[in-house]
């Protein structure tokens, strides 16, 4: 990996975070209000806040299994579906190459893009070098379930509408989610 370490924000970034204006404590209109077994991604907080995650966590292309965790952890985000972070150890990073793209995130820092050796390419990412609030996932993984097959508990995971985004919809989990038409999730 490139370089890592910890990210100071910038006022830029703190503008950007103070934007929102959906931060757990209220559902907009239109929001769907979940069962018992199930969770709003409007009740999610912002800043997000890492939860462990018990569950078995799998990540396959095809027959090839690529990750297989008990020990995940989900990233929740307001208006987001889970992202499931899975440490290093847990996954066979033999299989993937740094793409060279980084991207961006306000909350958690910057995030490197990989590609699967042989495979697809943009499937996975990683921050190596986050904000102190997220220094607890630098380096663990997480992967694109537009583009793998993932799994939370034997549950084929659907993948978080509009390309971008890496959230991982599960039957647990109502919205509407950032990235469906007509939701911003500010």
């Amino acid at each position: 990996m490139a370089k890592s370490g910890l990210l100071k924000a910038s006022d830029e970034v703190l503008e950007h975070r103070r934007r929102w204006r959906y931060r757990g404590d209220e559902r907009p209109a239109g929001a769907i209000v979940p069962n018992q077994d199930q969770e709003s991604v409007w009740d999610y907080p912002r800043p997000p806040s890492i939860v462990a995650e018990s569950r078995r966590v799998e990540v396959r292309f095809g027959n090839d299994l690529l990750a297989d965790s008990l020990r995940a952890v989900r990233v929740l985000e307001t208006a987001s579906p889970p992202t499931f972070y899975l440490p290093p150890a847990d996954v066979r990073t033999d299989r993937l190459v740094e793409s060279g793209r980084e991207s961006m995130c306000e909350w958690k820092g910057i995030a490197q893009d990989f590609d699967l050796v042989e495979g697809p390419t943009s499937v996975a990412w990683c921050y190596a070098r986050t904000f102190p609030e997220f220094a607890s996932i630098a380096g663990w993984f997480s992967f694109y379930p537009a583009r793998l097959e993932c799994f939370v508990a034997g549950e084929r995971v659907r993948p978080q509408p509009g390309g971008f985004y890496g959230g991982w919809i599960t039957d647990e989990v109502v919205g509407p989610v950032k990235g469906e038409p007509g939701c911003r999730g500010s």
